[in-house]
Order: C-alpha cells, then sequence, then structure tokens
C-alpha cells in the first residue's frame, strides 16, 4: 500500500510542481553565478581612499546627476551598501540600476543595471506577491520535500527487498541443512 501511495505522489506530486520548480532551479543558478556574470550582478569595484570623505548629501547629489539612476530625492533610493574596507558605496536604486561611488573622491566607478534582487524575487516566488508565494511556492516546497522522501523510499526500497529475500533463502537453506 504504501509502496503504490509513494508512486502516486512521486509521479503526480513531479507534475503539479514542474513549472514553480523550473523557476526556482533556473533562477538559483543564475543567484549562484551572481558573483561570477556580471549580467546578473555588477563586479564590486574598490575606491581609492583608506577613510571615507563623501557625504550622504553629496551622494544623493550624484545618484540624481546620473540620468539612469532615476534619482532626485532619497525615496528613489532602495538602498546604500557602504564598504568602508572597498572605499566605495553602492546606490542601488528603485529602478534596479546600480552605481559605485568613489568614498573619497565621488567619481562614479560602476554604473550597470542589477537583475540579482529581481532574480531573487523570482526565486523566493515574492515577485508574484504574497498570495502566490504562500499558495504555489510554499506548497510546492512542501511536495518537493515528499518527492525526495518518496524518491529516497523507491530507491532503498529494491535493496531492502533483495536483502529480506536472501536473509530468507539463508534461513531456509540452513533449517534444510538442519
Amino acid at each position: 500500500m504504501i509502496n503504490r501511495w509513494s508512486r502516486k505522489l512521486h509521479r503526480w506530486g513531479a507534475v503539479l510542481i514542474a513549472l514553480p520548480l523550473l523557476l526556482v532551479i533556473g533562477s538559483g543558478i543564475l543567484l549562484q553565478l551572481k558573483k561570477q556574470v556580471a549580467w546578473v550582478q555588477p563586479p564590486t569595484l574598490r575606491g581609492s581612499g583608506e577613510r571615507p570623505e563623501v557625504s550622504l548629501e553629496q551622494i544623493l547629489a550624484i545618484a540624481a546627476s546620473h540620468q539612469p539612476c532615476g534619482v532626485s530625492k532619497w525615496s528613489d533610493i532602495d538602498r546604500l551598501d557602504i564598504q568602508p574596507g572597498r572605499s566605495i558605496v553602492k546606490v542601488q536604486c528603485k529602478n534596479r540600476w546600480e552605481i559605485q561611488v568613489d568614498l573619497k573622491s565621488g567619481e562614479i566607478l560602476s554604473s550597470a543595471y542589477r537583475r540579482s534582487d529581481f532574480i531573487e524575487s523570482l526565486h523566493d516566488g515574492s515577485f508574484f506577491g504574497s498570495s502566490a508565494k504562500l499558495a504555489v511556492f510554499l506548497p510546492s516546497g512542501v511536495i518537493l520535500l515528499c518527492l525526495w522522501l518518496t524518491g529516497v523510499y523507491l530507491w532503498f526500497l529494491p535493496i531492502i527487498v533483495r536483502r529480506r529475500k536472501a536473509r530468507q533463502r539463508s534461513a531456509q537453506s540452513k533449517q534444510l541443512v538442519g
């Protein structure tokens, strides 16, 4: 009975989660490569100084002066990633554009579109909204766990059956000899 149930769950579970799982796998592969592939996330550069000399207001002015950023006020900026050890600040804009600014000179070292946050939202399902995340991606994760469990069971089942039969044959041969 458990054998038949495992096979059905394995077969139909795989069909049910095929598309969400394909999206999670594809986006996961891209996220694994985000530091190696500039298309996903711009590489982090190094500034020239030992200590920060650019103020937050100057950073806002630098971002506002760079056209692709589309920044005119602080609310247009999603976040700042200040890395004093590298002497840079990454300005990540709401439109997914990223500039890297030298904390000593205020020079823009890099300007590129940042796809990693979008890919991450696809990966965890939040791109589709919280209801889709909970109604599609969470159940897909649970079904994937069940697929893993039934897969392990179905893989071990022939081994268990062969060992059981071998013990039975051994017990029968001992009874015939003894």
